[in-house]
């Protein structure tokens, strides 16, 4: 993994949402190395505890559940002060079938994940983000945003959705700050989303070592982006969509 010690998200205090997933994990241990303080939150506290044990604070809650999510919001508040960072990397994958496939209840399940949950943590942890010097808020979307087909018209909405929702928090960061006809100040919070065509680990390399995951992006590369958001102009970052262009 790519030495960040001393990185430029040193001190941040940074929720990683989706935890326990391998993208989940290899971005909270970046940013773990880089000096950051890492809370973790998922559904399964033995899930958490075992593939976390690094982190500064795990917390089990139902993000979809929007008075739990406050509930996390005051706790963390009380434990760890204010957030720098909310890194969303709840998801989940339903597909094919073609367009007779799209059924309600895939639906129903990304929407729960994918939107759901991004809503009510952004809205939640907005006013942190927006007071801190260096907030920042990332989601990890889709090429298939770009390109849907009819097997994967469910997903590729909520994922378009999530990009939506992210833009319209750039856009609250930008009136808030450099934006601002009352006050304007040089912008210091920013949204971002990455795009993928799709995330790989060395585990899921291991258990299907003859699939070349073409066009896959490496869930260490994620992290690595993850952490020099922080290094980065938050004008320049605040709406943007980054493509990761896929491990060689």
């Amino acid at each position: 993994m790519t030495d960040l010690t001393g990185a430029p998200a040193a001190g941040a205090t940074v929720l990683v949402a989706g935890a326990t997933s391998a993208s989940g994990v290899a971005t909270a241990l970046a940013l773990h190395d880089a000096g950051a303080t890492v809370l973790a939150a998922g559904t399964d506290a033995g899930r958490l505890d075992a593939r976390l044990p690094f982190a500064h604070g795990r917390y089990a809650v139902d993000l979809a559940d929007p008075d739990a999510v406050d509930g996390l919001a005051r706790r963390l508040r009380d434990e760890h002060g204010p957030l720098d960072g909310l890194v969303h990397l709840v998801g989940g994958w339903r597909g094919g079938g073609g367009l007779a496939g799209q059924n309600d209840a895939d639906w129903a399940f990304l929407h729960r994940n994918i939107v759901a949950t991004l809503r009510n943590t952004t809205r939640a942890f907005h006013e942190d983000l927006a007071a801190s010097a260096r907030g920042r808020l990332a989601i990890v979307s889709a090429t298939a945003v770009d390109s849907p087909t009819a097997s994967t018209a469910n997903y590729a909405s909520a994922k378009a959705a999530a990009e939506t929702w992210t833009r319209a928090v750039a856009a609250a960061f930008r009136a808030a700050q450099s934006g601002s006809k009352a006050d304007p100040a040089p912008q210091r919070s920013a949204a971002v989303v990455f795009v993928v065509k799709a995330l790989v680990d060395d585990a899921a390399r291991a258990a299907d070592p003859g699939n070349a995951f073409a066009g896959y992006t490496d869930v260490a590369d994620l992290a690595a982006a993850v952490v020099r958001l922080f290094g980065s102009d938050a004008a320049t970052l605040n709406g943007a969509r980054l493509p990761l262009l896929p491990t060689p």
